[in-house]
């Protein structure tokens, strides 16, 4: 891939509910050179009440929430114009797996655009956090790091920032994270020439399951309860080595383990010894995760592994994959333990907001969504009987609720407001924020922040409270 986009983002909330209010990215070519860059800051979309927590952590002031020069329906245009300029790239944040990825996913899924545009082709994509983790294990003098209350190594970009000397007088600002991630990234390719190429290799989930399905042993890399581990494995039998419940789930033996007690055992008693066995005898890999896989002569390295012979190793590899029963018992046990979590799940209707990964939207759907977005708020209006998706419908009408809500009939504006309204102020304990639970957290945020004698952020949250019963005086006449 020639190019990289590093990004960050800064959001109101969580995944599903939260919004992403500002994005912040650095295009770089092979070597990490600047090649461009994204800085923009977007409103909340109405209806939606934000954490206090959330604006404190990302210095975002009402003002910025609500008077920003793009609305956030623009906001989400602008950028999702970026990264299709930037592509095809690698997209990498920190952590952004786990977070910034999925806020995209439901942004845009939200507002009519496809949401999974940084990571499908031609675009692939990393994570910074697991590059640092693998780079740190192999050479714990990659980078000045401190140790969190725990005793253990701290990856946290804002700690690795303060311990190289970087100015982190913006943390928590997009662009800033973003150009910090960037430069962290310079270090590690500095220091691990030899090994920055195959730090990426596993940017699509294509390239982990081809590792998965192909004779291999490998080192793979993990934190374990704040610890960053590196094990040695082995691949199993090719028709048996994915969860046969969540197929982005890949397994591996851990070769520390003599596979031969395991391999004739019933299902049974081969379920209760797995759950015995410390450290565990089966890793996960998560096929759309890109877990960085790297040659065994690393972990061959490691203490667990220092008295075992090359030879006794490949034999249990051998063994392992080869042993198609044995595999296909451990995707027996994984299945019944999925169905049982399915069983105690609750089975409450989801709401459009959640269904995402429930459904895929309609390519007829898909289609639609550039010529609906390039139309005038009209249009807009009378193309949403085009859509077949009925969430893409209920989507438009409260982008256009919240962008031109002139232009909604009066019954369909109504019945937009009070929904909106039956939701925000829901006495219930909410899967999304209600003004009651924001209430509730600026309390506790209040009290925390009287302890310290910190005037400022008390300020700061009379503002939000303040911003928070503007949104519940409006919404409680729907």
């Amino acid at each position: 891939m020639d190019k990289i986009v590093i990004y960050d983002t800064e959001t109101t909330n969580s995944t599903i509910w939260g919004s992403i209010i500002e994005v912040g990215a650095v295009v770089v070519d092979k070597n990490l050179n600047e090649i461009s860059k994204l800085n923009i800051r977007g409103r909340m979309p109405e209806g939606e009440v934000p954490s206090a927590k959330a604006l404190l952590v990302n210095s975002t002031n009402i003002d910025l929430l609500t008077k920003g020069n793009y609305s956030h329906y623009d906001f989400l245009g602008a950028v999702e114009h970026f990264f299709s300029k930037a592509a095809p790239a690698m997209f990498i944040g920190w952590s952004n797996l786990n977070f910034d990825r999925r806020m995209f996913h439901f942004n845009f899924f939200k507002g009519n655009r496809y949401p999974y545009i940084t990571h499908s082709s031609p675009n692939t994509e990393h994570d910074g956090l697991h590059i640092a983790r693998a780079a740190h294990t192999l050479n714990s003098e990659t980078l000045k790091t401190e140790l969190t209350e725990a005793g253990n190594t701290s990856l946290a970009l804002e700690s690795i920032a303060r311990m190289q000397g970087f100015d982190t007088s913006q943390q928590h600002t997009a662009f800033h994270d973003a150009y910090t991630s960037l430069k962290v990234l310079r270090i590690i390719k500095d220091k691990h020439k030899e090994n920055w190429e195959n730090f990426l290799r596993t940017s699509t989930k294509n390239s982990v399951e081809t590792i998965l399905k192909n004779e291999g042993i490998y080192t793979i890399f993990e934190n374990v309860k704040g610890k960053n581990m590196m094990y040695l494995v082995c691949t199993l039998h090719p028709e048996h080595c994915f969860h046969p419940s969540y197929s982005s789930w890949g397994y591996l033996f851990d070769l520390r383990r003599d596979p031969e007690p395991l391999l004739e055992m019933s299902v049974k008693d081969l379920k209760a010894n797995l759950k015995k066995l410390s450290p565990k005898a089966l890793r996960v890999i998560k096929t759309n995760k890109a877990p960085v896989v790297l040659d065994k002569k690393f972990a061959l390295k490691e203490k667990a592994y220092l008295n075992l012979d090359l030879e006794t190793i490949q034999k249990r590899a051998e063994l392992i994959r080869s042993s198609k029963n044995f595999c296909k018992n451990i995707q027996i046990i994984n299945r019944e333990a999925a169905e049982e979590k399915a069983q105690t799940q609750t089975q409450e209707d989801l709401l459009p907001e959640e269904t995402l990964y429930e459904k895929f939207i309609p390519n007829k759907d898909t289609a639609l969504f550039k010529i609906w977005h390039s139309s005038s708020w009209e249009d807009k209006l009378k193309l949403l009987d085009k859509f077949h998706d009925k969430r893409c419908s209920w989507f438009g009408q409260k982008i256009i609720y919240q962008e031109a809500p002139d232009i909604l009939p009066s019954d369909l504006y109504k019945n937009i407001k009070s929904e909106i309204a039956r939701r925000i102020l829901s006495k219930n304990k909410e899967k999304w924020q209600t003004v009651g639970m924001a209430y509730n957290e600026i309390d506790t945020l209040r009290d925390q922040a009287d302890n310290r004698d910190d005037k400022e952020e008390l300020k700061k949250l009379d503002d939000i409270n303040e911003f928070i019963m503007s949104i519940e005086k409006k919404y409680e006449i729907a």
